[in-house]
């Protein structure tokens, strides 16, 4: 909490200083705030690495997951969060930035994980988003898939699934479908 009014307080005296320069105000939104807060509070293990590719914009990041349990283990995945400046009364815009084979994560990259859509509560954070996202590559859920043939697969044959995973990974096609190289070796 403390963090948060040291920046409220070093973008007041930024203000003072540009307003008696003859410069323009810069206030901080409420989105801002709020989101660092929420990346004060981050828990991030070591499979988890965020980058700010603007670090003037703490709006916009990049969060790199490397799961080291599960189908999806020596991949490495990034997704781009985007907080419009309704956050948090609006969840963030969540996209993997790879083509993968994956039930909850589309072609285009689109990630179905409740939080993001109708369960989405200005109570959550960050935090609990990147949970669900790591959870997602432990637990790939068939019952609510944005990817319908992954989803088919996991439910027909956990085993042809499996195969299917990693040959993705790998840069493999399936069913026409050519994925994204994402192997870290």
């Amino acid at each position: 909490m403390l963090k948060i009014w040291s920046m409220k307080k070093e973008q007041q005296k930024k203000d003072n200083d540009e307003a008696a320069a003859g410069g323009k105000k810069k206030k901080v939104t409420a989105a801002q705030l709020r989101v660092q807060k929420d990346l004060n509070e981050l828990s991030l293990g070591s499979t988890m690495t965020t980058e700010f590719p603007d670090p003037d914009n703490i709006l916009e990041f990049i969060l790199t997951i490397t799961p080291d349990e599960g189908q999806y283990t020596g991949g490495k995945f990034t997704f781009s969060f985007n907080m419009s400046p309704s956050y948090p009364h609006e969840p963030p815009k969540v996209r993997c930035q790879q083509k993968i084979y994956h039930p909850n994560i589309d072609l285009e990259g689109k990630v179905c994980l409740n939080i993001l859509r109708e369960d989405w509560k200005p109570v959550l954070n960050l935090n609990a988003v990147i949970v669900g996202l790591q959870f997602l590559f432990l637990e790939p859920n068939a019952s609510d898939p944005l990817n319908k043939e992954a989803a088919d697969d996991l439910r027909q044959s956990r085993d042809n699934f499996r195969r299917n995973v990693k040959n993705s990974m790998a840069g493999g096609s399936i069913r026409g479908v050519q994925y994204d190289r994402v192997l870290l070796k």
